[in-house]
Order: structure tokens, then sequence, then C-alpha cells
């Protein structure tokens, strides 16, 4: 099966399967005998949790870093370094575009060997006139309009300019995106000399106090760099995060390019590199830097979709990830983190539907206590650590245990979204999410 030629099709159907398979997951313990109901959710508390605490543990700060830092000031490394894109795509962007430009000049890297590219994608605001007048005041900037509509999403977007460009490597950024100056240079030396098709810089935030909700998600995604970091040290899969990501654009072209057929071409193009064999690196520092959403209803809108594209992309390619393709520890890896992410919060959901209808207390919470625990561990471990960028909430109790209950809006929308691919006509809307210009 051809990676360009996956599209998408019957995730319905798809979706219907994997929702019966939870329902009889949770159905299933409940027609078990007291003292046996429980055996399926201990057993698999074990098996995961011991897996998820292997990889959390397996996570060392020297991890994946490049090791020599005075390289990036070497002129003979100067002289050998490729043509970099950096690319954008950007639709109503007006509160943050001027400074994601200002940003952008500010990169260090060889004039010659650096392109610049926003991709106006049919904004309706102001943003189109701010990029017209600042490609006038600086000729470093390139800019490519697409209507509004054109279909695609950021992966049209993004597939738009690529034959514009020729950079042997691409830099992709968001609107909101806040970075160090020598953060290309040191993310290609790393890509270089370790031998990475992608490097994915940990994504930090820079509006972590303006709420908790804000520092909930600073904390979640340094636990995810934790766990992204620790899954690989275990011979496991890491993935692209969209925002600051550096690909090569050999391996790009021979995945076939970004999926237009996805709403979120990070998590789908992280399966395409997995399964060229092309290995994706996290790099800890320096980060790069973005805006937390400020609002539970922008944070759900924000997860909807996030929840919606990792599951299509499990539906589109499951036939090749239980292939050849892929050693037996990545099989391992996917398979517990499939049921962790997405199993677990629909099982949940629906033994906890049938616990109230039978006046019984659900059956799945030994599993779910186990995962709640693994998170937590990997929130002290990320949050204890050094950051270059800002700084990231302390690892006290409080903390900890808000960030922890803060992960249970998962458990509300996953099950939402595999409800809703199941009984709705496929729609693929790709919803920005708003920046503020924190």
């Amino acid at each position: 099966m051809a990676l360009a030629k996956i599209s998408g099709e019957n995730r319905r159907i798809k979706s219907i399967v994997f929702l019966i398979c939870c329902a009889l997951a949770a159905i299933v313990p409940h027609l078990l005998e007291p003292t046996k109901n429980l055996f399926p959710s201990i057993s698999l508390a074990v098996l995961l949790g011991g897996y998820g605490l292997r990889v959390v543990l397996r996570d060392r700060r020297g991890n994946y870093q490049l090791q020599n830092e005075h390289l990036i000031k070497d002129e003979k490394f100067f002289e050998t370094l490729p043509k970099v894109d950096v690319l954008v795509a950007a639709r109503d962007e007006e509160n943050v575009i001027e400074r994601l430009v200002s940003r952008l000049l500010s990169i260090e890297y060889p004039e010659e060997k650096l392109s610049l590219w926003i991709i106006d994608d049919g904004s309706q605001d102001k943003t189109s006139a701010l990029l017209q007048n600042l490609r006038t005041k600086f000729a470093q900037i390139n800019v490519l309009s697409r209507p509004l509509n054109s279909g695609g999403g950021k992966s049209g977007a993004l597939n738009s300019v690529l034959k514009k460009t020729d950079g042997e490597w691409l830099f992709i950024l968001d609107a909101d995106a806040q970075l160090q100056s020598n953060i290309l240079l040191r993310a290609i030396a790393l890509a270089l000399h370790g031998g990475w098709s992608g490097v994915q810089l940990r994504k930090s935030v820079v509006n972590c106090e303006l709420n908790p909700l804000a520092a909930y998600q600073a904390m979640e995604m340094a636990m995810d760099a934790v766990i992204q970091r620790g899954r690989l040290a275990s011979g496991g899969v890491s993935e692209l995060r969209g925002n600051g990501q550096l690909i090569n654009r050999k391996v790009l072209e021979s995945c076939g390019g970004f999926n237009e057929q996805t709403i979120t071409d990070d998590l789908d193009l992280s399966f395409r590199f997995l399964l060229t064999r092309s290995p994706i690196v996290i790099m800890w520092d320096p980060p790069i830097q973005e805006e937390a959403v400020e609002s539970l209803s922008a944070l759900f809108r924000q997860r909807k979709r996030w929840a919606e594209g990792g599951l299509q992309r499990f539906l589109d390619y499951w036939p090749l990830l239980i292939s050849r393709r892929l050693s037996n520890l990545k099989k391992l890896d996917l398979s517990c983190f499939f049921l962790l992410q997405y199993a677990l919060p629909v099982v949940s959901f629906i033994d906890f539907i049938i616990s109230i209808i039978l006046f019984e207390m659900p059956l799945y919470w030994p599993l779910s206590i186990v995962a709640f625990g693994i998170s937590s561990l990997a929130y002290w471990k990320g949050c204890s650590q050094k950051s270059e960028g800002p700084r990231l909430p302390a690892p006290d109790f409080i903390n900890i245990f808000g960030a922890t209950i803060y992960l249970s809006h998962w458990f509300i929308v996953i099950p939402f979204i595999v409800f809703k691919m199941s009984l709705f006509p496929k729609t693929l809307i790709w919803e920005k999410t708003d920046h503020v210009g924190s």
C-alpha cells in the first residue's frame, strides 16, 4: 500500500468498529462474577502501566541534545550548512503577524541559504494588508496568497509553496511562534550530526502565568516532551507537533507531501515518516514558544481537532502499522499508547454510563488511576528540568494535582469525537487556534 494513495476512506465504518470494540470491552466485565470483574482492568493496568512507567523513566535530560554546542560557531560548519526554507501558514493572524516577521528576520543563518515564506491562507482580517506592507519593507519576506476556501487546510497551504522553494530542509512554524535567534542552527546541527530526518522542538508556553489553564498547558507540553523522548529511548515512536518542526524535503517528497485529507498535518506526517523509516527526534532546548489558549471553550475546540486528527491517522494507516515495515518494539509502543490515549477514554466513558444504569461501581478505575499516575510522574519530571524558554510551573503537589485533574478533559473530548466520527458523515474542517498576541 503506497503512502500517497492513502486518502482516509471509510473512516466512519472504521470508527464504528472501534466504538463497538470499546463498548464490548466496557460491557463484558460487568457480566462477570464480582470476584473476577476487575481482572481485565487490573491486567491492563499492569501491562500498560508498566510500559508507560518504563517510558517515563527512560527519559534523560542529555538524550538527543547537541553534545558540542560550539559546533554552531565553527566556520567550517557554516560553510557546509544546507539551504533551509522557513514556512508559515497564516490565516487571520493580524494580532501576531508583525511580531512573527520580526522573529523570522532575527534568525541566525547565512542569508543566501535561508528563504522565508508566509502563506496567507485566505485571511479575512487585516493580515493580508499587513503582510503586503511588511513585504515592501523587508525584501527577505516572501508572501504567497491563497483564495479563501482553497481546500486542504494547513496541508494545502504548505503544499502550495513547495514548488516555489528548493531548500534541502523545511522549518515549519505557526504564526504565534516565538524563538531564539540561534534555534535553527542548533536544530540543523542536531539533525545532521544525529542522522535524523526530522527534529521537533519542545513546545513551551509564553503566557503560562496568565491563569491556571495556561499553566497546565505549559506542564502538559513538558510532559509530552518527556514521554516522547522516553518512547524514542525505548525503541518506540516520536512525533511531530506542527509548530517548530524541521523536516527533510526529500523524505517529505517520498511520503507524498503534506496530506490534505487530514485536519492534523503534523500527526499524519509523523506516521508517514515512521512508515518510511525516517526517524524524528525531540529537542528539549531551546524550545519553540507559543501561546496557550486562554479559555475552556477555546481549549475544547483545539483539542477536538487534535483528537480527531490523531484518531484519523490510526484508522488510515493501521494496515501498514501492523506490517513488517515496523519493528516489534514500535508496534508495541504504538499499541500501548493507542490503548491509553484513545481506547481508555472511550471505554471509561461507556463503563461509567453502564455503572450508572446498573447502580454499580465503574470497573476500569484501576487502569485510569495508573494512567493518571504515570502522567503525574511525567509532569514532575518535565517541570523539574531546566528550560531555556519560559519558566515552567513549579512541580509542587498543588500544580501537579491540578494539572492531572486538567487531563481529564481528554476523557470527554475523545469519546465525543469517536461518537461524532461514527454517527455523522466525514467532514474536513481545519479550525485554526486563535492567537491574541500574548
